[in-house]
């Protein structure tokens, strides 16, 4: 590597870093904001709130990349043009091929990083969050169960605990189910405790009584019962906690089609092949970033009034690049041979810089705004 290369390629990685740990502040601060009103609210603690937060993290880094680095590469020429660096390289002779060499070397570091983040670390960090979303679903204690005050976990249901002990036991327990539109039940009990079921937890009451009162001809019955198992599946909402992913998946499962883990997510082949060839085809946007960013840049030579018009020119081709890449991901989705679709994207991206590169280094350049 010369020294040309080592020079602008740490400048590339300093701006890189920089606009890097912006973007990724700002989007997981975003994210930080609605996990604090769901986790914290629910009763879960700082340390969970803080966990969930971090397992973030990966994927934030993952979607701002390619962002971070054409900003950085924009920054870099723009700043060179000006203080004429790039030109007077230009002027010993070399090609634009040439001075995006650094460049190429700066895109396939984060190509790299895209990689590893893509298809280790982001489903490493999902697959735990799934895990731990499935542990908070289950703990009704710290959801929704409040010592001394009347809740409805849901709509027609109310729930009174006079008393919650250190060990979990709900001494003094009242449940009204008023859900049915032909019977309203009442549960009684003088001590209940919370088990772990398969959907829901599962609610134990001891030494209690079930009255149902039916409204259609007002009668009620009574029942004493020694310990009964309410499930409740049907007084909290589960969702989909626990559920695993499509995100979670190891890379190679969706590129091969994995019938048990295809069975597993509820997902079809094209689904599978869109997220498996998307893991692969994501990363090499970082390519092509920041070569769309430089070549067009590099369109314009010095001008004290600057390159605004090259930059809107970069901007606007790298909006292009990630329309098709929306547009190739739904193609893919429809049907398992148009997985290809989702390459065009990082493709369109490279031809459209060699062909830029190749315009700039024309003789006559009539395009080159100045």
């Amino acid at each position: 590597m010369s020294r040309f290369d080592r020079y602008l390629l740490s400048q590339l990685l300093q701006l890189f870093g920089f606009f890097s740990l912006v973007l990724v502040a700002v989007y997981w601060v975003n994210r930080a904001v609605g996990l604090f009103d769901q986790l914290i609210g629910d009763g879960q603690s700082a340390l969970v709130f803080l966990e969930f937060s971090l397992l973030a993290l990966p994927n934030a880094i993952r979607l701002v990349l390619p962002i971070s680095a054409f900003a950085a590469v924009v920054f870099v020429v723009n700043r060179s043009m000006q203080e004429s660096e790039l030109v007077v390289m230009q002027a010993t002779g070399f090609s634009a091929f040439r001075l995006a060499r650094p460049v190429v070397y700066f895109g396939i570091f984060v190509l790299l990083l895209q990689l590893v983040l893509a298809n280790i670390l982001v489903p490493a960090s999902q697959r735990i969050l799934n895990v731990r979303s499935a542990e908070i679903s289950q703990n009704v204690t710290a959801t929704f169960l409040n010592a001394g005050q009347f809740m409805h976990p849901t709509q027609g249901v109310s729930l009174y605990i006079r008393e919650i002990t250190t060990s979990g036991e709900l001494v003094d327990l009242f449940l009204s189910d008023e859900r049915g539109e032909a019977t309203r039940v009442v549960h009684s009990a003088s001590r209940a405790f919370l088990v772990k079921g398969e959907v829901a937890p599962k609610l134990v009451m001891v030494d209690g009584s079930t009255q149902t009162y039916s409204r259609v001809d007002g009668r009620l019955s009574l029942t004493r019962f020694a310990d009964f198992t309410l499930d409740l599946a049907g007084l909290i909402k589960v969702g989909d906690a626990g559920k695993t992913s499509i995100g979670a998946l190891p890379t190679w499962d969706l590129l091969t089609v994995n019938p048990e883990a295809m069975a597993a997510v509820a997902a079809n082949p094209a689904e599978m092949l869109e997220e498996g060839h998307g893991r692969v085809a994501a990363p090499l946007l970082a390519v092509a970033a920041p070569l769309l960013g430089f070549s067009a840049l590099l369109l314009g030579g010095f001008s004290r009034f600057g390159l605004w018009r090259q930059m809107t020119l970069a901007v606007g081709l790298l909006i292009l690049m990630q329309l098709i890449w929306t547009w190739g991901g739904s193609t893919a989705l429809t049907s398992a041979k148009n997985w290809p679709a989702v390459y065009l994207a990082p493709l369109a991206g490279v031809l459209t810089a060699t062909g830029l590169l190749w315009l700039a280094q024309r003789p006559r350049r009539w395009w080159a705004w100045a």
